[in-house]
């Protein structure tokens, strides 16, 4: 078979023009090219001036994070040349010169790998506990497969995205990692972290956007409606509802939260597609039962 061929796609709402811009160039200087690059303007209005090769695709308004990299998927796609599609956060940087080769090693090695995920950490090389994608891991350096990924930096086979669809659009943000991940492991494929492939983020916390607290809530209702057997629905969705109420320390979030979940209850979630509970097994054995 020939080698994977890389795909980038990166979101900007248009704020962080110096950010993008770096994080371009570091894109265009790894050593193993980019077969195409495209950068998708969420309601930006006018793009800022893009490299010399690289795609600008202008939204008139901001679809989310998951109608934006849907729309980025659809325009890597209608190239045909694009095997694994890589997604990067506009404030991110490549800081190793050799991410692209080593994940398209990665590809070319495994044809059941769906989803590699990055590992990300900020300047001074901390990563966040919410970065590291297994439940009670302390080490960020301990690779190997997981039940779910980073939406700041990972690469998705174009082929498993063939089988399994896109990103959930009604989603917006919050939990759609989780929902492509649940769909791609009941068909099989693998979700990975690799730790050596680092994107630098600054340390932020997802609490800074104003819906936040109602986005988590309505999309966690939603992820267990489509994608739950229905015995594990209200385990899942009351395990989680305790997990808050212990951790939320402000009144207006708690709020904010329960009126999320009270919308994603009332609102229809898309098609309902269960896993299977050989699927429920298998990710109760990587580590995580899909209950918390």
């Amino acid at each position: 078979m020939a080698r994977p061929r890389i795909g980038v796609a990166v979101l900007t709402m248009g704020t962080r023009p110096t950010e993008l811009r770096a994080l371009l160039d570091a894109v265009a200087d790894q050593d193993e090219p980019a077969a195409r690059i495209v950068v998708v303007g969420n309601g930006t209005g006018t793009l800022p001036e893009l490299p010399e090769g690289v795609a600008g695709v202008e939204l008139p308004e901001n679809r989310g994070v998951t109608g934006g990299r849907n729309v980025a998927l659809d325009t890597l796609r209608s190239f045909g040349d694009v095997d694994v599609v890589v997604d990067l956060d506009d404030d991110g940087l490549l800081v190793d010169r050799d991410v692209f080769r080593r994940l398209a090693d990665l590809y070319d090695g495994d044809p059941a790998l769906g989803v590699v995920s990055f590992r990300i950490a900020d300047e001074t090389g901390e990563t966040q506990r919410r970065h590291v994608p297994r439940l009670g891991a302390k080490d960020p350096l301990r690779g190997g497969e997981v039940t779910t990924f980073l939406g700041g930096g990972h690469g998705l086979s174009m082929r498993m995205l063939d089988e399994i669809g896109g990103w959930p659009e009604d989603f917006f943000f919050a939990h759609e990692e989780t929902d492509l991940a649940w769909r791609a492991l009941d068909a099989g494929w693998k979700v990975v972290y690799e730790p050596k492939l680092l994107l630098q983020h600054p340390k932020t916390s997802p609490a800074r956007h104003a819906v936040y607290h109602r986005m988590t809530a309505r999309n966690r209702v939603w992820l267990a409606k489509r994608n739950l057997p229905a015995l594990l629905v209200p385990v899942y969705l009351g395990v989680w509802t305790l997990l808050t109420l212990a951790r939320t320390r402000s009144l207006p979030g708690l709020g904010a939260w329960f009126a999320g979940f009270a919308e994603g209850i009332r609102h229809p979630a898309g098609p309902r597609t269960p896993i299977r509970w050989s699927t429920v097994l298998r990710m109760t054995r990587l580590g995580r039962p899909p209950v918390i």
